[in-house]
């Protein structure tokens, strides 16, 4: 069965268990924008290819905004104040960003949630995330 993703038209959201949906079309009036703002977003943080904890590349590069950045190396999975390639903070997280976050959230029953961090992934040609769970957060 596919899924509708966050841009499509169809704007059905479907409930995948308690706190989990997927919110068709939710952020397809602000696409554009969104696009614009990650633009922007690499221009001062670029995105990067983090290492695994074995010490491998990974395929999908990544981009982080807010208080905290998600980082990878051979130390582990950690998320840091500070950006390690430029010794400075993340930068902010767009407010754009930061009400689509609060607005999903809510949709999903998550009241006053309010996101300290943001991870984005960009997926070329031939990138794959393998199967895994986030179990730190």
């Amino acid at each position: 069965m596919m899924h509708p993703d966050f841009f499509e038209a169809d704007r059905r959201s479907i409930q995948l268990g308690a706190g989990a949906a997927l919110l068709g079309g939710f952020a397809k009036d602000i696409g554009q924008d969104l696009i614009r703002h990650i633009h922007d977003l690499s221009a001062h943080t670029p995105f990067r290819y983090m290492e695994t904890r074995g010490g491998k590349r990974m395929s999908v590069a990544m981009l982080n905004c807010g208080h905290f950045g998600w980082i990878s190396d051979q130390s582990g999975y950690r998320y840091t104040a500070l950006d390690p390639l430029t010794g400075k903070g993340w930068p902010a997280l767009p407010p754009l960003f930061l009400n689509l976050a609060t607005r999903a959230a809510d949709a999903v029953g998550f009241r006053d949630f309010l996101p300290d961090a943001c991870l984005i992934n960009r997926y070329q040609p031939r990138a794959r995330l393998s199967l895994h769970q986030d179990m730190d957060e």
